[in-house]
């Protein structure tokens, strides 16, 4: 992190976000997006990709949404490139809360990634910033991803799909056919949560037991 411009007028909040309380990096974080100050946002940034606590990098990620997005954008694009899962996942929540859809590129790039949270953040975004009619393919693509990993993560990608409605009802039928137990159970529990979203994703833990218990061919 850029600590060496101690004479500057943000210097105090660069010092603070390093400090080892978590409440005070909380209200540097807070005091950066009250002060909305551009120069700010490499710093804030790079805490992204280090910072510990999940409420301090929630905070972070509303002072960069409250600086301009011609500013902040690009910087975050570039963090889709690192080699730190947090910084990757991160700088995905935040640009997903951004909206601004010139990252669509980037972010769907990461819809595969090997590290689950990046993934998940990656498919979160993803619904949040496809661009008008490319629901389908960006269905097609995800339905891919069907039985991978715990419980959590298959629910965030069944959330995705859900929240993309019809495109994704035709993909999940075909994934229902599949061979593969453990992917059969998870379209037809995400098929059940796109029809009645209130219906939670008890089913598809059920489903799970099943499969663990029954074997892949069943």
């Amino acid at each position: 992190m850029n600590t060496t411009n101690h004479g500057g007028p943000g210097a105090h909040l660069i010092d603070a976000l390093d400090t080892a309380d978590p409440s005070g990096r909380l209200r540097a974080a807070l005091a950066a997006g009250t002060r909305r100050d551009p120069s700010l946002t490499e710093t804030l940034v790079a805490r992204c990709a280090v910072e510990p606590d999940f409420f301090v990098r929630d905070m972070l990620t509303w002072a960069l949404c409250r600086l301009p997005a011609e500013v902040t954008v690009p910087m975050l694009i570039d963090e889709l490139g690192s080699d730190t899962p947090q910084a990757r996942s991160q700088a995905l929540h935040t640009l997903s809360k951004i909206g601004d859809r010139i990252a669509w590129p980037a972010v769907s790039a990461l819809l595969h990634d090997e590290d689950d949270e990046v993934a998940r953040s990656a498919w979160r975004a993803a619904t949040a910033l496809v661009p008008p009619g490319s629901e389908a393919l960006l269905a097609d693509n995800l339905v891919t991803e069907l039985g991978r990993g715990d419980h959590p993560v298959q629910l965030s990608l069944s959330r995705a799909l859900a929240a993309l409605g019809e495109p994704s009802l035709a993909v999940l039928d075909a994934a229902e056919s599949s061979p593969d137990a453990r992917i059969r159970a998870h379209a037809e529990a995400t098929a059940q949560l796109c029809r009645d979203p209130d219906s939670g994703f008890t089913l598809s833990l059920e489903m799970a037991k099943r499969v663990a218990v029954a074997g892949p061919d069943t």
